[in-house]
């Protein structure tokens, strides 16, 4: 549930920067934060940030936690179970390179949890 603390503030993509930013002024460690803040799609690149207006900063998820939470956030629409292929249908607006990442994710993750 913490990773979308910031949609009480902001109910855009911006509430992962905010929800990092509220959870390190709760006084939630770094790594925490990160996980918040990482947890969109398949995370966004400093450049991906800037063209949507946020924060230009290296928002991909690097470690197993960050990017379990991402997938995971990719696995559900609103209240219901959804496929990544039904998320990554959902998100045609999105540029290819980042539909390829979170089908990547996904594929990663999933096999993590095999092993």
């Amino acid at each position: 549930m913490l990773h979308d603390i910031g949609r009480g503030t902001n109910h855009s993509i911006q509430h992962a920067q905010e929800g990092a930013r509220i959870c390190l002024s709760l006084g939630f460690s770094e790594l925490v934060a990160q996980i918040v803040e990482r947890h969109i799609g398949a995370g966004l690149t400093a450049d991906e940030c800037t063209l949507l207006s946020l924060v230009p900063r290296d928002c991909i998820p690097h470690t197993i936690e960050e990017r379990i939470v991402a997938h995971a956030d990719n696995l559900v629409k609103g209240t219901h179970p959804v496929t990544i292929f039904e998320t990554i249908s959902s998100a045609i607006h999105l540029h290819k390179k980042i539909r390829n990442r979170m089908y990547h994710l996904a594929l990663d993750v999933e096999l993590l949890c095999q092993t």
